[in-house]
């Protein structure tokens, strides 16, 4: 079977068509005003009503507070949370029971270490995200989106409670092998199907999600 494909940072309905039409299992919108893929809840509840069942709605949040999720879970229908922040494992519970929703935990990896502390997570988050961490002197570093990419043999012998999704600094060149590496079922994908920062170009997402349709969950 393919690998599933998340396209995440979507603002457009050009840019979510794409991923729609094409098979991503996971569409993501981003919710953080300091990236460039932030969109209003308004504009999320436009682009979520068009995404069928066949593809899971997240929400990406960094550090949200209760009024943010309340705010933005009444204009768009989400099925799942991604908090990309540094929420520690009783919070990302709260977050699960007060908003009755499955909550994905993203994972910062630069090191083994950082794979042994999502561990911490398993009881709490109904998926993990293993992506890269900014380095300290990366300017104006994002909490995920910085097109950067971690060893991928860190998790590759790493086995997990709840299913985790791979991402950071990956595109349609390097998928194949970061699959076949780190022996992912899920990879998500923001600026390596990007002509710019926040703005998504569709055959990028085309030749992104045909890439991964060719390795099968054997990993060769």
């Amino acid at each position: 079977m393919p690998v599933a494909v998340k396209i995440c940072g979507l603002s457009t309905p050009e840019s979510l068509n794409a991923a729609i039409d094409h098979g991503a299992a996971y569409v993501g919108f981003v919710f953080y005003p300091p990236s460039p893929r932030n969109i209003s809840p308004e504009k999320a509840g436009e682009l979520t009503a068009m995404v069928p069942a066949t593809a899971k709605k997240v929400g990406v949040f960094v550090n949200p507070d209760d009024s943010l999720l309340e705010e933005v879970l009444s204009a768009a229908s989400l099925d799942i949370l991604q908090l990309h922040g540094s929420e520690s494992p009783d919070r990302v519970r709260e977050i699960r029971e007060k908003f009755d929703r499955p909550v994905m935990k993203a994972i910062a990896v630069a090191g083994a270490e950082d794979i042994r502390a999502a561990k911490t997570y398993e009881t709490s988050a109904d998926m993990l995200l293993f992506d890269a961490k900014a380095p300290k002197n990366l300017e104006n570093a994002l909490p995920g989106g910085n097109g950067l990419a971690f060893d991928w043999q860190l998790i590759r012998d790493s086995q997990w409670s709840v299913p985790w999704m791979l991402s950071g600094g990956l595109d349609a060149d390097n998928i194949s092998e970061a699959i076949a590496t780190s022996a992912a079922e899920i990879v998500d994908v923001s600026s390596g199907v990007e002509v710019r920062p926040g703005e998504k170009d569709v055959h990028k997402i085309k030749a992104f999600i045909e890439a991964t349709k060719s390795k099968d969950k054997t990993h060769g």
